[in-house]
């Protein structure tokens, strides 16, 4: 598994949070999304290493904005 963190622009409520958890949610191979409102994170959990784009569409279907800068992955233990 691999945990990577991305910075999301524009979320500001509890829709946001379900919107953004919901599209990321639904790419192949995603395990867990978890988003962080305050700090406008974004932490998914794959069995894979994410493309950048495949996320950065998703954040954009849900109407916001994947901050340019790469992601922070690191591996889950086992």
């Amino acid at each position: 598994m691999v945990t990577t963190t991305y910075q999301v622009r524009g979320m500001t409520c509890g829709h946001c949070v379900n919107a953004v958890s919901a599209e990321v949610g639904g790419l192949t191979g995603v395990e867990k999304v978890q988003v962080d409102l305050e700090a406008g994170r974004l932490t998914v959990t794959s069995q894979h290493p994410m493309e950048i784009e495949a996320v950065r569409a998703a954040v954009d279907e849900a109407g916001y904005d994947l901050v340019d800068a790469g992601p922070t992955s690191r591996p889950r233990p086992a």
